[in-house]
């Protein structure tokens, strides 16, 4: 049984990250998100060459992020599947626990000729009631 670690990370949003409105581009913690939730699985996997981005579940946007703000984010492994895994990351801001974004993405493994492969991921049995939650909304994907 492999015990999942979450991957945690932090960033300073300043000017260049933001959009007309004087608020966090989507587009830039959109990147931010993908390369967090890559790096969860690129851990786990030790294979990062062999991990590809299939689909991105809903990628929501609750609150405005401002320059100056710190965000920090999340990320887990919320299911496993054969050849694929999703990743669920969540992001609050400053020191709160204010949830401003979170979604899930799913990867596939993947051999040198681009065809799917086993990547041994097998999931702990949690008991904490908030990755509960979020493995079932994974199923649900």
């Amino acid at each position: 049984m492999i015990y999942l670690v979450k991957i945690n990370a932090a960033r300073l949003v300043k000017s260049e990250d933001l959009n007309h409105h004087g608020t966090l581009f989507a587009g830039r913690m959109a990147e931010w998100f993908v390369e967090n939730c890559f790096i969860c699985g690129a851990k786990e996997t030790e294979k990062p060459e062999n991990i590809v981005c299939i689909k991105i579940h809903g990628l929501s946007f609750n609150s405005p992020v401002r320059k100056g703000d710190i965000i920090n984010m999340e990320s887990y492994i919320a299911k496993a599947g054969r050849t694929s895994f999703t990743v669920y990351g969540k992001v609050t801001k400053n020191n709160s626990g204010e949830l401003i974004s979170d979604g899930f993405i799913t990867f596939v493994f993947i051999d040198n000729n681009g065809k799917s492969i086993p990547h041994n991921i097998v999931l702990d049995e949690n008991v904490d009631m908030e990755e509960i939650k979020v493995r079932e909304r994974a199923l649900k994907l």
